[in-house]
């Protein structure tokens, strides 16, 4: 997988699904593509005809790609996506929720739940089903035959124990072994294995029926119809309990890339990438040729975490301490765990398509690193500026000043290390508001204190020329700090550096220059977007609360109908009359009243 912020030129010529996000990281759009390079530049290719595809293009900001190994899998793991994320622009089932489990909850006396939130949290989970509504039948189904609670607290015998539905074990009428061997028939039943549930019922049924209750035995006829109605209809789904991680590696004397994908219930759900450092010299991008040491410390370290181990891993090679690692894993499972080479096509393609991700995101690391080696060259810097820290100031005419943080490392966006500050320094005063900023991120660091638990960067990168620098570097003298700072000015990109009279003007097409422009302009967007959001909030509070006779319930109706305030000052009187419980004279008072403040509001 890789990303971009604008379309990438080398994006692969293969099939393979797309994802498109916003600048606030948010996927609005999952697409397949026969060919990932052609289809993705299609919407860079002239004017776009399509209203909603015009709209998505407007929000894009960079997008993220996974190579599969035919159109096919592409469709399936587009579905898949879509299904997980819901993005705004695709087409989506009406329900618009993801598809619903059914938990067995972990606790002293489980519960049997319909659930839409997959956690890691120890319980039991079955599924995901399309149809809820046999879900729920499901639960119907058991809830006479097995008896569980489904209240929270158990605060006392309920109606459920009176009509046979709870055995009440919040009074003591069954004990907790009694009450887990209903549990595990119940997760019997959900694994499948029905025909001993069919056969007591078929014996209820005759039971009730011998006895002259014909309504119990009609209702229990009833049910096991139903049962063979859903058993049919979910098989698919109640049979296909695969858990299955695929992992593969790509690697060379620079980098490892390790990719996982994980399959539950028979699906892609997830796909991640980590790079491995510290291999021997002489490591080629062969599969084959991977030493066993790297899946070893891979599997070691991954699941190491609070993931869930799957019943099934499947590795392209042996695994170094192989025995004790499945040992391991089968102990944090508390179930049997399979360590296996792929032995059939389908094993073998799945592991050959996680392989072709991980060369791709190893070359484009690569590249990563190949900028980062042309900046430090350029910069005349000792070492290669994997961790970059960059600043910039957003305000309007010196009020509601703020600043922006970005952090790069290696070559890529840290957004959770991203930082926004409300700057204090009165305005106008670029370099008061700029000092401002770089002392509350760095005096910290000044403090020499290992609870801090952060850095020095790298290199450090501020928007602005010569003055700007200037200033970085007397913050950063004053705290006894010392590391590469440079200034980017925008209008020529000059990029200005410590006691070197002229700036460098780096070559435009260079993979330096690229670096640095995108680490600028990511920060100028953090700050901007930070400065509009805060904007918005202060008009929407100074205008309309403001107002004679619009109170909170009117200002609410009133953005509700418009969608925002912009546009409600762009609404006519007998528009804004239509709103619930605006009469005309309030319209007209509205009306007057934001066009007197028109300029405020620009």
């Amino acid at each position: 997988m890789t990303s971009s912020t604008s379309l990438d030129e080398n994006l692969p010529d293969r099939p393979g699904v797309y994802l498109m996000y916003d600048s606030q990281d948010t996927i609005l759009y999952v697409g397949k593509a026969k060919s990932l390079k052609k289809r993705v530049k299609s919407y860079f290719r002239g004017e776009i005809e399509d209203p909603k595809t015009r709209a998505l293009m407007r929000q894009f900001h960079h997008l993220e790609y996974l190579v599969t190994d035919s159109e096919k899998e592409a469709l399936i793991l587009e579905s898949n996506l879509i299904k997980k994320h819901l993005p705004r622009y695709n087409i989506r089932l009406k329900d618009d929720k993801r598809y619903p489990y059914l938990k067995i909850t972990r606790e002293d006396f489980p519960r049997l739940l319909v659930t839409r939130r997959y956690e890691d949290d120890g319980a039991d989970y079955y599924g995901p089903y399309t149809d809820v509504k046999a879900v729920r039948k499901i639960i119907k189904f058991l809830k006479p035959v097995f008896p569980l609670r489904d209240c929270k607290r158990m605060d006392g015998p309920c109606l459920n124990y009176q009509i046979k539905l709870c055995p009440a074990p919040c009074s003591g009428q069954i004990s907790k072994e009694d009450y887990q061997k209903q549990i595990d028939q119940v997760k019997l039943f959900l694994e499948g294995r029905y025909d001993d549930i069919k056969t007591m019922m078929k014996e209820e049924m005759l039971t009730s029926a011998s006895k002259k209750e014909y309504e119990k035995a009609a209702a229990l006829r009833d049910q096991l119809n139903s049962l063979d109605d859903i058993l049919e209809r979910q098989k698919m789904e109640l049979n296909r309990n695969l858990d299955q991680d695929v992992i593969a590696a790509s690697a060379d004397s620079e980098l490892a890339v390790v990719v996982i994908f994980s399959l539950r219930a028979g699906k892609i759900m997830s796909k991640e990438d980590f790079i491995m450092e510290g291999l021997s010299p002489g490591v080629t991008g062969e599969e084959d040729s991977i030493p066993e040491s790297v899946y070893s410390a891979f599997l070691k370290q991954y699941y190491s975490g609070p993931r869930q181990v799957p019943g099934e891993i499947l590795v392209p090679q042996l695994v170094k301490d192989e025995k004790l690692i499945l040992e391991w894993l089968e102990d944090k499972k508390n179930a049997s765990v399979n360590l296996k080479i792929p032995e059939t096509a389908l094993e073998r393609s799945m592991v050959s398509m996680v392989a072709k991700n991980a060369r791709i995101i190893k070359d484009h690391q690569k590249e990563f690193k190949s900028a980062l080696l042309d900046l430090k060259g350029y910069l005349h810097i000792p070492h290669l500026p994997r961790h970059i820290e960059a600043f910039d100031i957003s305000n309007l005419s010196g009020q509601m000043a703020v600043g922006s943080m970005v952090v790069f490392e290696d070559g890529k966006p840290k957004k959770s290390a991203y930082r926004r500050f409300k700057i204090r320094t009165p305005g106008p005063d670029d370099y008061g508001m700029m000092r401002e900023l770089l002392e509350r991120r760095y005096h910290k660091l000044a403090r020499d204190d290992e609870s801090v638990g952060e850095e020095v960067p790298d290199l450090i990168l501020v928007d602005g020329g010569r003055g700007q620098m200037n200033v970085a570097l007397e913050v950063l003298r004053s705290y006894g700090i010392q590391t590469g700072v440079i200034g980017l000015a925008k209008e020529y990109e000059h990029v200005f550096v410590p006691e070197v009279s002229s700036p460098i003007i780096l070559p435009p097409a260079s993979p330096a220059m690229h670096l640095l422009q995108r680490i600028r302009d990511e920060a100028h967007r953090f700050a901007i977007s930070y400065h509009r959001k805060l904007r918005s909030g202060e008009i929407e509070h100074s205008l309309l609360d403001e107002i004679p006779g619009v109170g909170p319930k009117r200002k609410r109706n009133l953005l509700k109908h418009f969608g925002s305030l912009e546009q409600v000052k762009k609404a006519r009187v007998d528009e804004i009359a239509q709103v619930k419980g605006i009469s005309t004279s309030l319209a007209q008072v509205i009306n007057q009243f934001l066009q007197k403040n028109n300029q405020n509001l620009k």
